[in-house]
Formats: structure tokens, sequence, C-alpha cells
């Protein structure tokens, strides 16, 4: 095996497991309250820390701060959100080097690892953006997230029903800004793609329709 081959089907291997991440906005709450009130009990009490209500969620959603924070969102083919993660910036002077990270997952896509690749999206860019120390806080039952932690080497500290890791952050690098860069441009020609699908999709059906209304017009005038 020559090593352009090799390289080559490293580069495709990588490319079959990349999962965009896009940068949400003011105007994806509609889908972010969405993707979590689709949550089941369970979920929204790992999430949140207790079973929030969909009114909470929705008072949760409203206080989302685009400019401070950074919220990212994995989309499916319909551009729904099936993964989304919220990394919440302090706004306290004192630790103004410190961050909060916080995720979630739909049941039907558990197992392929977007926590986790929503975990490293967050912590590149909270690198690139001076953080030196990254902060969850979870139920000692989430598990999931726990593991996450650990994995990215993380101290965990175990307070009875709840537990805190703390991720300390190497500064930002020119590898960093740089994967950064690529993984916006293509998360966001992703979602360019999608939805120029989801248009001639409609498009399509909407033709079929009108095709159908004729043939069926034409059928009952015996033409």
């Amino acid at each position: 095996m020559t090593k352009l081959s090799a390289f080559t089907k490293l580069l495709w291997r990588r490319w079959t497991q990349w999962i965009p991440i896009r940068i949400l906005s003011v105007k994806h709450r509609p889908k972010i309250a969405a993707h979590l009130k689709s949550l089941g009990n369970q979920d929204r009490y790992l999430r949140f820390g207790y079973p929030a209500t969909d009114e909470q969620i929705d008072a949760y959603v409203s206080k989302l701060d685009f400019v401070r924070d950074d919220i990212y969102g994995v989309f499916n083919r319909r551009l729904e959100i099936v993964s989304m993660a919220h990394l919440a910036f302090s706004v306290d002077p004192q630790w103004a080097t410190c961050a909060e990270f916080g995720v979630s997952v739909d049941l039907k896509m558990r197992g392929r690892g977007l926590g986790g690749r929503l975990f490293k999206r967050a912590v590149i860019h909270a690198r690139n953006q001076g953080v030196a120390l990254l902060f969850i806080h979870a139920l000692s039952e989430n598990t999931p997230m726990l593991k996450i932690a650990r994995k990215a080497g993380a101290r965990v500290e175990r307070d009875g029903s709840e537990s805190d890791a703390y991720l300390s952050l190497p500064p930002a690098n020119l590898d960093s800004q740089v994967h950064e860069f690529l993984e916006e441009g293509m998360a966001d020609l992703d979602f360019q793609i999608k939805a120029r699908a989801q248009q001639f999709m409609r498009l399509l059906k909407t033709l079929q329709d009108v095709r159908k209304g004729v043939r069926e017009s034409r059928h009952q005038s015996g033409v």
C-alpha cells in the first residue's frame, strides 16, 4: 500500500465519521425548544437536574444568550435538531476563564457518539476563547456524560447524587484555530446542502401534485 492510498483511506474514514455541528442562533429557538421537548422525562431529568416541564423548557430557551454563549446543534435531513450542546461562559469576572458544558441527544440517535463530538467541538472553541477550565455539573447517574468527561481527562468529584467534572484546557494554538475554522465552514456547507435538498423535495412534491391534478381533470373531462 502506497503512502498516498493510505492517506486517502485515512481522509475517507475521517470524512465518513465526521458529524456536522452547526453553531445555532436566535432564529433556531423554536427548533431548540422542539428538540428539548422531545426528550422523555428521564432524559429531561438528566439534562436539567430535574424533570423539566414544557413551560420550564420554554423559559430556559427564551433566556439563551446567543451573543455571550455558544449553542451547537446537529441536524438531520429534515433540518430537525437531534442533538445540541450549550457552552455557557462565566458572567462572573473572577471566573472569566471558566465555562460550563451541557448536552442532550435524541433517544433514537444514541450510541453514535454525538455527545462526545459536541463536547470536543465545545472544547476547541473554549480553548480559542481563552477558557482555561471547562466545568460540567451532572447527576451522578448520568454515566454517559461523566464518561465523556473522564475520557477527555477531566477530574470528576462526586457529592452524593451530583457530580462535578473539571477539565483543564491548554492554550489555543494554530491547530485549534484552523480546526474550528474548518469545522464551521464544513458544517455551514452541510446545512445549506440539506436545506437545498429539502426545498427541492418540496418543489418536486408540488409538481407531482399539479401533474396528478391535471391527469385527474383530463380523465374527468374525457380528454
